[in-house]
């Protein structure tokens, strides 16, 4: 399948889907019952499949890749070299993948890419003079090294009894739940740190280094400046205050760290075979990267930038407001 089958190519190149950004449903007025269920359970939908498959592997590491809490009572080299060699290896895995079918490989070409302009490879503006080069540097080197910091003080706190704790047994209801809210409480904490990053001292000292990547790949998803990495991560520790398991600070971890390969990784469709195409809900933060002043949430929760008079549907109309918007600054 082509891309022009589906939305259509602007006149300098840039695909972009034939109908405007959705809220979805259940933040619609008036309800619609059927289009929440549908949103919840559907595929694709919210739990499935995106937020199962990470889901799986935070049970899959937390079962078989995680070291015994007993042994995490001191800040041991060992476990910790574990955590981080275990951490490095699933990045590699997700973004690099995404990265050799779209990019190396080019397995669909340019087929529903928004940008079809190649990354960069002989510019100043990135490390090395390369983006994709600079964008894995500053994602292993700062990004796999904050997540693991974070997990690994999240976990000694857990083996020393200095967290609540709340096992399936205690709270099979409460256990759950938390688990399905986790992509929310991550959307509204990113929208909250994703503004205040855009705040001008620290957009100047830090975000910018990742906006530089107008034209994002996977690896652009983790390349940030190290103190954004502070930030970005530090919604783990509202699981800290709360009761818990430490299967939900894994699945918080995991789901920050990984998703945004996906999110940045410039498609909008991944073809499947013949006319059969995946829909990667990516536009909403492509905007963002297009435009910078909106679209400051996750696709999950949309609707805080609506709340906030920042969204940003793909429309000539909302393209109108934004230029507005940023007039009157």
């Amino acid at each position: 399948m082509t891309d022009d089958a589906i939305g259509g190519r602007a006149e300098h190149g840039d695909w972009w889907p034939p109908d405007p950004i959705q809220m979805p449903a259940p933040f619609v007025w008036p309800p619609r019952p059927v289009a929440v269920f549908k949103w919840l359970f559907g595929f694709p939908g919210y739990l499935w499949p995106l937020t199962s498959f990470y889901l799986a592997i935070a049970l899959v590491t937390w079962f078989f890749l995680t070291p015994d809490l007993a042994s995490m009572r001191s800040f041991e080299p060992g476990w910790m070299a574990i955590i981080f060699g275990r951490n490095l290896a699933l990045t590699v895995l997700i973004y690099g993948s995404l990265h050799l079918y779209l990019y190396v490989l080019e397995g669909q070409g340019t087929n529903f890419k928004y940008n079809t302009r190649p990354q960069a490879t002989k510019s100043r503006a990135f490390l090395f003079g390369h983006q994709v080069r600079d964008n894995i540097f500053w994602s292993l080197a700062g990004g796999v090294t904050t997540w693991t910091a974070y997990e690994a003080v999240t976990l000694w706190a857990f083996a020393n009894d200095l967290l609540p704790f709340n096992d399936w047994a205690a709270n099979p209801v409460w256990f759950v739940a938390l688990l399905a809210l986790i992509p929310i409480i991550h959307a509204v904490h990113f929208y909250v740190a994703h503004r205040l990053l855009h705040w001008r001292p620290l957009y100047d000292g830090a975000h910018y280094l990742h906006h530089r990547n107008v034209n994002p790949g996977p690896w652009s998803g983790l390349s940030m400046h190290p103190l954004e990495h502070l930030l970005y991560f530090s919604g783990v520790i509202i699981y800290w205050v709360i009761a818990l398991h430490p299967i939900h600070a894994l699945f918080h971890l995991q789901f920050v760290a990984l998703a945004p390969a996906l999110g940045h990784c410039g498609f909008a469709r991944i073809v499947v075979g013949g006319d059969r195409t995946v829909g990667l809900n990516t536009g909403f933060h492509y905007l963002h990267h297009k435009h910078f002043e909106c679209n400051y949430s996750g696709e999950v929760l949309p609707v805080l930038d609506k709340w906030f008079g920042t969204f940003h549907d793909g429309s000539e109309a909302a393209h109108a407001r934004l230029k507005e918007r940023l007039a009157r600054r």
